[in-house]
Parts: structure tokens; sequence; C-alpha cells
């Protein structure tokens, strides 16, 4: 969609709950000196300055990650690392998207495909990655061309799919997208976030993928607030299929104390579920 802008969001509570994810996967691969592969179907422009005017005009981040600190979270050490790594010492004024983080962790064997269709988003997201020989950055529909990638020639890797779901049918097109990437690509990491605005339509996709041949997917979901009616995103989450195996345990331990500071701390809301076995 080429209207949305994540300039507007970066830092909100819903890049927190991503982000997290994020970081746990790519230190999980970077275990290993063998190479993997990074795609990002919705990269967006790389990097937020949170003084920016899209920023400031509706002020998501101060409800994200200008709550957390540091020294609250101990499990979220790798996060924060990268997210300061961005910063002045003591102040956190940009926010690393998606793209950015991944290249915190790409080592010299390792490759990143990244694609944005907002041309103003593209041309930032190039220039930032202009001298990263490993990284390449496309003007395209990455949902559609992330099938020719797979499998990657390093047989690891990681698939992130990030969509702003303003188009109805965009639920539908990450479903058959997925289906088709893991027959290709069968022992792939994905990601693929969903935000909760209208719960029904988050409950269709669970029962897609539950009741489809994939399996070993894990749900992470973060909220702020309770479900509504009311137009607006009160929670977000991640499908993870094939997560790293501490995952679970660390996010079972990290999402309640995250619902507390981020939301209400007399109602929580999270979800941490297996929603297919191995």
């Amino acid at each position: 969609m080429l209207s949305y802008r994540h300039s507007f969001h970066a830092g909100n509570f819903a890049d927190i709950i991503k982000h997290i994810v994020l970081v746990d996967i790519l230190e999980h691969l970077t275990q290993k000196e063998t190479p993997f592969d990074y795609i990002d179907t919705h990269a967006g422009a790389g990097i937020y300055d949170l003084k920016s005017a899209h920023a400031i005009k509706l002020q998501e981040h101060s409800g994200g990650i200008g709550k957390l600190a540091m020294e609250d979270f101990a499990e979220l050490a790798r996060y924060f690392e990268v997210i300061h790594s961005f910063n002045q010492p003591d102040t956190i004024t940009i926010y690393p998207g998606s793209p950015s983080i991944a290249n915190y962790f790409l080592r010299p064997q390792d490759r990143a495909w990244l694609y944005e269709l907002h041309p103003q988003d593209y041309q930032a997201l190039s220039h930032q990655m202009k001298n990263r020989k490993n990284v390449r950055v496309f003007c395209q529909d990455g949902l559609k061309t992330m099938l020719a990638l797979l499998p990657p020639v390093s047989r690891r890797g990681l698939v992130l799919i990030d969509p702003s779901y303003e188009i109805k049918t965009e639920y539908d097109q990450v479903f058959d997208a997925v289906v088709k990437a893991c027959k290709k690509f069968s022992t792939g990491i994905f990601a693929i976030w969903y935000p909760v605005v209208n719960r029904h339509k988050i409950d269709r996709f669970e029962k897609k993928l539950m009741q489809s041949d994939i399996k070993n997917i894990q749900r992470f979901e973060l909220g702020v607030s309770a479900d509504s009616k009311e137009r607006g995103m009160t929670a977000s989450g991640l499908f993870v299929i094939n997560p790293p195996w501490k995952l679970f345990d660390k996010m079972s331990r990290v999402l309640p104390h995250l619902a507390a500071k981020l939301g209400d701390a007399n109602n929580q809301f999270f979800k941490c579920d297996i929603i297919s076995s191995e």
C-alpha cells in the first residue's frame, strides 16, 4: 500500500514485539558460522528519526520504546544493544526498522534481500545500504518476488513478512504466499507480523494456518488494551514458523512484563501459544 508510511508509527508497541522476536531469531542464526539469508518483504525506510514531523504527529513511540528502560528488562539486553547502537548514550531519538536491525547482525558470509514499494522509502533504504555488498534493495512487491529466492543457496534463513494490511485481501495474499514459500523452503524460519484491528480477521488467519500442512508454528502477541470495535490497533503479534527452540520460553517470561509496562498494569493483554506443533 503506497499510502502507508511507517515513519508515523516507528518505535510503537507493535515495533517492540516485532523487533524483540526479530533480534532473537537473528541472534540464533548467527550462532553458527554457516551463512544465512534474510528476506524482508516490506522493508520500509530502514531507519526513523523520532524527532521528525511524521513521528511527532502521532507520538506513538512515546507509548512504545519511550516507556522502556534497559535496566528493567535484563532478558532484552541484545535488543537494547541494537537500538542504542543507532543513538547517542542515554537517549533514543533514532529507531531502526527491521532491515537496519538485520544489517546489525549480518556477517560477510550472510545476505539480505530487502523489498519496498514506496518510492521515497525505497530511496532512503537504498541510500542507507549503498555500501553493503551483501545487501540488495528492490522497489518490488516482496510478497510475490520472494518465492524466486527460495530456497536460498545457504539453505538457512529468515523471511520477515510485514505488510500494512490496509488492503482487505492482504491477509489472504499473505497466507497464500506463506503456504507456497514453506513448500519451497520447509526448514526456513518465517515471521509473519499482524495488527489486531479486527480480531475476526486474525482468528480466521490463525484457523487457516492450523488447517494447513505447515507445522511448528508459534504465536507471540502483545496488547495494550482489550479488543475493541472502535478504530485503532489494540494489539499486534507474529506467527513464527520454525522458531528457535529457546524463543517460546523467553517470550513466556518477557510478554507479561511488557504487557504491564506498555498497557494496563491491572489487565494484561498478551498471547504466547503453540498454533501447530512439530
